[in-house]
């Protein structure tokens, strides 16, 4: 009899309270509670692990071990002195300097071709896309199949007359194969981007500047480049942000080898916490990750973004 009772008073006080509400009120708080919930599974997912990270990484980590003494920037100084951290360190950049600018000439020639045709364009924009939403695993695998030393590709050259290659196995070729694999990978997602940016310039521009005479070179250079920048700014920063985090392509492919040639910093910050038990040196390595990460997308921001008005 008490729990009815006690239901009967929440219920009339939760009704009298929605009832001095006025509607529009009730529409704000709706809003703002459906807001609210992505906010708090983000801020759970994502803040509080980054948070956590930064509390291991001042740490003498060790799974097995209740204690977790407090070693300040003791990880962070031991990474600076490990040759290996600063190979990865090294060949991430690689990654980001071959593959960025690489993906976004691709991407955007693809585009313009794309964007001058009418017939089959549906057609060469599914077969262009397929292989960004394939599993990066199995790419990297057939990838991996083709340049192996027996491989197809050694054996295209054989028929041709021409030495095989180590490919994979060289630490001069092996970076920049993986780079290019993933540049065939994301092809397809940049192309649509560029396409709808491309699709947003309005038509007359390029049709005044035809009847100023301008050629296919300078309409591109003074029109479609400025008014391209929102979508080059973005695709860069995707882009710079995808190439830091490189991981399951370098893991299928060469798993860093050979010589550590490939070895990137998450692929190090993987080794140091499963392979090697050291969660605090992987903690404070993906703290100098973030570190990198949040600058060079600053750094972007502020260089990339540029205002263009006719």
């Amino acid at each position: 009899m008490i729990a009815h009772a006690l239901k009967l008073t929440v219920r009339k006080s939760r009704e009298l309270f929605l009832t001095r509400l006025s509607y529009r009120t009730q529409r704000y708080l709706f809003i703002y509670i459906t807001l609210g919930i992505p906010l708090l599974y983000f801020l759970s997912t994502r803040l509080l692990p980054i948070l956590y990270a930064f509390n291991v990484s001042v740490r003498e980590w060790d799974l097995l071990s209740p204690s977790k003494p407090y070693v300040g920037l003791a990880n962070f100084k031991a990474l600076f002195t490990d040759e290996i951290f600063l190979k990865s360190i090294a060949n991430t950049f690689k990654f980001v300097v071959i593959g960025v600018p690489g993906q976004l000439i691709v991407g955007l020639f693809v585009a313009l071709l794309l964007h001058n045709i009418k017939r089959l364009r549906g057609l060469f924009r599914t077969v262009y896309f397929i292989p960004y939403v394939t599993s990066i695993v199995a790419v990297s695998w057939v990838f991996r199949w083709i340049l192996m030393r027996n491989g197809w590709l050694n054996e295209m050259l054989l028929n041709l007359g021409l030495e095989p290659q180590l490919f994979l196995q060289s630490p001069r070729q092996a970076l920049i194969l993986i780079t290019l694999t993933m540049i065939w990978q994301s092809t397809g997602f940049q192309m649509l981007i560029f396409m709808t940016g491309l699709e947003a310039i309005p038509r007359m521009y390029y049709e005044a500047a035809a009847i100023d005479g301008a050629s296919a070179w300078r309409k591109f250079r003074h029109i479609t480049l400025p008014l391209l920048n929102p979508v080059i700014v973005f695709s860069a920063v995707i882009g710079v942000i995808s190439y830091l985090q490189s991981f399951g392509q370098v893991l299928s492919m060469t798993n860093g080898g050979p010589l550590n040639a490939t070895t990137t910093m998450v692929l190090h910050i993987y080794n140091l916490a499963f392979q090697q038990f050291k969660m605090g040196s992987a903690a404070a390595a993906t703290v100098i990750l973030f570190v990198v990460i949040l600058v060079l997308t600053l750094l972007q921001l502020k260089v990339l973004n540029k205002k263009v008005e006719y």
